[in-house]
């Protein structure tokens, strides 16, 4: 009996999520012949997490998180579903990857989409995330908006959450106002998402009311840096690797 993995994605009721989701296990999948890859989901869609990770058999179950920070979700929700596989199956073993985020593919990711855009010398980014309650997992995005600017050519990087809008649209507003007095004429949105969905619609609906031209880029989605990662997660998992996988 092989193992097996199982990716645990945030879940939506926007069907894109789920479409981009599958896709990106089809990928997965693969990349990584002969092993046995499942979707689950932490809330809003089926199959669940806690049925999967109790319905998929073998010597060694690895959970890698479809998420880019180690918020409530990946610190608190997965770990619980699997302390009670591990006491239903104390035969099995269950081990949690940490999340995608904090690896420079994802970077790398963020990058690629930015460039099919067409970016500009004179456009200005805003990178969009969903925010937390997580200060840790909000200062780790921040760092992202950093670390991207330095890797493209444009009027400035201002990060955003989508969840965080402000009244009428405040802090996105004041973000498209620091851009463009810095020049940009052009404004081109980065999801730092997973998938397209609720989230980065409002903030489309929002930047349609300012006087600027907007371009978004597409979400991470199945881009191969992504995928990359999660079968490095896989592997390290397996290995045993105590530095890569939370057993």
């Amino acid at each position: 009996m092989t193992d097996a993995l199982v990716l645990a994605a945030h879940g939506s009721r926007d069907p894109r999520f789920a479409i981009t989701a599958r896709a990106v296990t089809d990928a997965v999948a693969a990349a990584l012949p002969g092993t046995g890859v499942h979707l689950a989901f932490l809330d809003l869609d089926e199959p669940s997490v806690t049925e999967m990770v109790a319905a998929v058999a073998g010597p060694h179950v690895v959970v890698v998180p479809l998420l880019f920070s180690n918020a409530f979700h990946a610190g608190v929700d997965l770990p619980a579903a699997l302390d009670v596989e591990r006491r239903r199956r104390p035969g099995v073993r269950f081990t949690q990857a940490p999340p995608l985020g904090a690896d420079p593919r994802l970077l790398g990711a963020l990058v690629d989409r930015l460039d099919a855009t067409g970016l500009r010398p004179d456009d200005g980014v805003v990178v969009c995330a969903v925010g937390s309650r997580d200060r840790d997992a909000d200062a780790q995005f921040h760092a992202v908006a950093v670390d991207l600017a330095d890797h493209v050519a444009c009027r400035g990087v201002e990060p955003l959450f989508a969840t965080r809008l402000g009244p009428d649209a405040r802090h996105l507003r004041d973000a498209v106002d620091r851009l463009t007095t810095r020049g940009a004429r052009r404004i081109v949105v980065s999801p730092y998402f997973l998938s397209a969905g609720t989230l980065t619609d409002r903030v489309e609906t929002a930047l349609a009311d300012l006087p600027v031209d907007v371009v978004f880029a597409a979400a991470i989605g199945a881009h191969p840096g992504l995928i990359d990662i999660i079968c490095d997660r896989y592997h390290a998992a397996v290995a045993g690797n105590p530095g890569q996988s939370l057993s």
